[in-house]
């Protein structure tokens, strides 16, 4: 059994020891100012991260667009029912979504169609629930019965829709299950004989985030508050790009009323024969507003990522010719306008239409998505002629690949430089050894060069792409020893984020992930404590550490200060399965407080959080002894400790 310090823990600095490990924190000599955005999040629609989601929508196929027309739906039709289904596209709602649902019944019986949801819909007992449909009556007089049913066949709600207008009409009504159930369906039954017409069928629950109708998920979005996050990178990853340039991510599809955002396959549909979701699409009811929006709840920076006009290289890598390149570079000229334009210029018109008049203070936009080679220079050159010419303002993201040492790397950051790249993203996806011996990566980094955002990275606990990875303990301290480095190397590091961050339990393509939900229920995982560990204590500028260990020890130290406490804050990672005591001295400092706050990380190296345990490896907060500027203290094994001593010049 794992040894946990309580709430009310006292930890009382230790005598010194000759053994110990020695960390020399520099207070009166600081160094970089730390990004206030440094520690931020990625956001890719993978693992039913969007649709299934972080967007609270709970009919899968509501309009009916899949290729399968009727994909997530069945007919439901008691054996006296007599009635028949068809997908029609004849004078329909809205031509942007043409299909709908024709329900023809002799009535009989109660007739129609159910909704499974994404893999169930949760629903809470007593909660409201919004139904809304746009319907057309064409023959007869029958109602409509709209009922929620648990996943055993219990009857959860039934409300009944009646005097049905001849034209498109929005019908809306409120059901309110009697019963908690992850997996329930929705029926939409016919009582009385005609014809229907249906289409935009939707079921949002109430308590969404801020309680805005058509939402966001609000258990989703409140364990994103939680990290505190600096920036969200958004809407990928490789959705960017697409298998095929026809299937890239384009923005302006995903702005207006939502009946106009036409579907899109995503592309994590087909990407792995392991892990097939044949049901996985994009309806963009979580669109470029909705991720502008989400930020700035969030509090923090929009970095929109768009295509460059590669689709994606693991895939086809399919070009778009020099000449059509031109309207890649218009969107992102268009997205500016969009973001930060007047409300009387005709994209930031389009925001204003929205809700939003005021501007979203975008100030980064991100070219391509995990790119390389020529092709990829060739078009973010173009790129960063014309709009470091027309938006001076705003910091064009570049690529520098897939990996962080191969030659992919090697070949985009000379071009890089020599184009005068302002930020370049690197990605890491391997073994938690990977990140301990790493963790002087960025020590020898040109201060002048391009900055560095180090845009996707995650411990595999087994291998890229393995269906046996796991976000256990050891893969999170791996972490936090290499966001030392990062912390340390802040004038050069200045913005980073793990990926992916969402998997629903029963939908995931990919492991691991920083936060894993089912249909009711989130939890964040040991890398996304470390995570909020970081970012909640990122401190105001860098102080110089110098850390003397015994060779072989997974020791690693950063420290900041923060300007407003005039606290020092130290991060330690101890990845060894031994204790080690560590000699401190705060050099420069003269008066410290006599206690400090600590915050600490621990557990076995295989330990994981679950639904059931959702904070077996979570912080918990103690306090430290502190007499002197120079003090001693043991870090437990397999740990992170976050201590903030207030140390005044």
């Amino acid at each position: 059994m794992n040894p946990r310090p309580s709430l009310a823990l006292l930890l009382t600095a230790l005598t010194f020891s000759s053994s110990a490990a020695t960390l020399t924190i520099q207070t009166g000599l600081p160094g970089a100012r730390i990004n206030p955005a440094m520690w931020g999040l990625f956001f890719e629609d993978i693992n039913l991260g969007a649709d299934g989601g972080l967007y609270a929508e709970l009919v899968k196929n509501r309009s009916f667009e899949f290729p399968e027309s009727m994909m997530g739906w069945s007919k439901i039709s008691p054996s006296k029912a007599r009635g028949t289904l068809a997908i029609r596209t004849e004078n329909p709602f809205n031509a942007k979504n043409p299909h709908y649902l024709r329900m023809e019944s002799e009535g009989k019986d109660l007739f129609g169609v159910s909704n499974e949801g994404f893999r169930g819909i949760g629903v809470r007992q007593g909660e409201a629930y919004h139904f809304s449909a746009q319907i057309r009556n064409v023959t007869g007089n029958a109602r409509l019965r709209i009922e929620l049913y648990s996943s055993n066949g219990a009857l959860l709600d039934t409300v009944r829709i009646e005097r049905l207008a001849s034209e498109w009409t929005k019908r809306d009504i409120v059901l309110r299950p009697r019963l908690t159930d992850a997996k329930a369906k929705l029926y939409v039954l016919m009582d009385g004989a005609g014809t229907v017409d249906l289409d935009m069928i939707s079921l949002f629950p109430e308590n969404t985030w801020k309680q805005r109708p058509g939402g966001l998920r609000a258990d989703m979005v409140q364990i994103l508050a939680d990290m505190k996050p600096g920036f969200l990178r958004f809407p990928g990853g490789c959705i960017v790009e697409g298998s095929e340039l026809d299937k890239r991510y384009q923005w302006k599809k995903t702005i207006g009323p939502i009946e106009e955002r036409g579907l899109l396959i995503n592309r994590w549909n087909y990407e792995f024969l392991h892990r097939p979701a044949p049901d996985y699409y994009q309806s963009f009811g979580l669109g470029f507003y909705e991720y502008f929006q989400l930020c700035e709840d969030l509090g923090a920076e929009p970095m929109p990522i768009l295509s460059c006009g590669l689709a994606c290289q693991f895939n086809s890598g399919e070009q778009c010719t020099p000449e059509q390149l031109d309207t890649y570079i218009q969107d992102a000229i268009d997205l500016i306008e969009f973001a930060n334009g007047p409300s009387n210029s005709t994209w930031g018109a389009k925001r204003a239409a929205m809700g939003h008049p005021a501007p979203f203070n975008l100030k980064m936009i991100g070219i391509g998505n995990e790119n390389w080679d020529q092709p990829y220079i060739d078009r973010y050159a173009r790129f960063h002629s014309v709009l470091k010419k027309k938006h001076p303002e705003i910091q064009l993201i570049s690529s520098a690949g897939p990996q962080p040492n191969d030659k992919r790397f090697h070949f985009a950051w000379p071009k890089l430089r020599e184009l005068n790249a302002d930020i370049v993203d690197e990605h890491c996806y391997d073994t938690p050894n990977w990140f301990f011996e790493n963790a002087n990566r960025f020590d020898s980094y040109d201060r002048k060069g391009p900055k560095v955002f180090f845009g996707e990275y995650a411990a595999q606990s087994d291998k890229v792409v393995s269906v046996l990875n796991r976000n256990n303990l050891e893969c999170a301290l791996a972490e936090a020893a290499f966001m030392t480095c990062m912390e340390r190397n802040a004038e050069v590091v200045r913005l980073a984020s793990y990926a992916p961050l969402f998997a629903h339990e029963e939908g995931w393509q990919w492991r691991p992930n920083l936060i894993w939900v089912d249909n009711l229920r989130s939890y964040g995982t040991p890398n996304y404590y470390v995570q909020q560990l970081f970012a909640h204590h990122r401190g105001d500028v860098v102080l110089p550490v110098k850390l003397d260990a015994a060779s072989g020890k997974k020791l690693y130290a950063s420290a900041t200060r923060d300007d407003a406490t005039t606290e020092v804050i130290v991060k330690l990672v101890n990845g060894d399965t031994q204790a080690a005591a560590l000699e401190v001295n705060l050099a420069g400092a003269g008066k410290v407080g006599a206690k400090a706050r600590l915050l600490l990380l621990s557990g076995d190296l295989r330990d994981e959080n679950s639904f059931e345990q959702p904070r077996k490896v979570a912080p918990v907060p103690g306090e430290l002894s502190v007499n002197a500027p120079r003090f001693t203290h043991t870090l437990p094994p397999n740990s992170l400790t976050v201590l903030r001593v207030v140390a005044n010049k």
